[in-house]
């Protein structure tokens, strides 16, 4: 039983590993399209071996393990059965929180694709802000699993909502630094 738990924690920190860096390439290839097309073409070739041995060699495994392991690692601890009762609910809520991380790792698939195929359809600003999803799902997942009952609904949603703006704000100071800067 430890074995899976372990192996679980194992693919979804290599799984987010995945969502976190691939959104990094996206922009890095997105910016690379200012350039000039000798600099541009030698980018895009290498950002293509990059996007795919990240996507296919580590972040989609990844993504199946984990989907394998954590109904297992459900029905091992008995969680199955008790989905549905009051003392759970934080099981509901982390599971509703995994299914939009699976929505949010196949809109990154859809953008994977795109940038593939040379269509480069978000700025790398909306790209950054694309970026922090995945930080948001991580700490309302990690959050509801360690603390569970210990957290109110109410203060663990306000919490989520001021590390968002935050989150915001930093992403918008950076750009204006980088604006600054140029």
């Amino acid at each position: 039983m430890l074995y899976l738990k372990a192996l679980h924690i194992i693919f979804i920190v290599t799984w987010f590993a995945g969502m976190f860096y691939m959104p990094r390439l996206f922009i890095y290839n997105t910016e690379a399209q200012d350039k000039s097309p000798e600099i541009r073409d030698a980018f895009r070739a290498q950002f293509a071996i990059m996007l795919q041995r990240l996507w296919y060699g580590i972040t989609w495994p990844s993504a199946i393990i984990t989907l394998v392991l954590g109904p297992t690692l459900m029905v091992q601890l008995g969680y199955w059965s008790q989905m549905g009762e009051a003392h759970n609910m934080w099981l509901n809520i982390k599971l509703g929180f995994v299914v939009l991380l699976y929505a949010y790792h196949y809109s990154l698939h859809i953008i994977f694709k795109q940038q593939c195929a040379g269509i480069f359809k978000y700025s790398s600003q909306q790209l950054r802000i694309w970026n922090e999803i995945a930080t948001i799902f991580l700490i309302a997942i990690v959050m509801l699993v360690v603390v569970r009952q210990a957290i109110s609904l109410v203060w663990g949603v306000l919490g989520l909502v001021l590390f968002i703006v935050l989150l915001m704000s930093a992403i918008k100071i950076y750009k204006n630094l980088r604006k600054d800067k140029k």
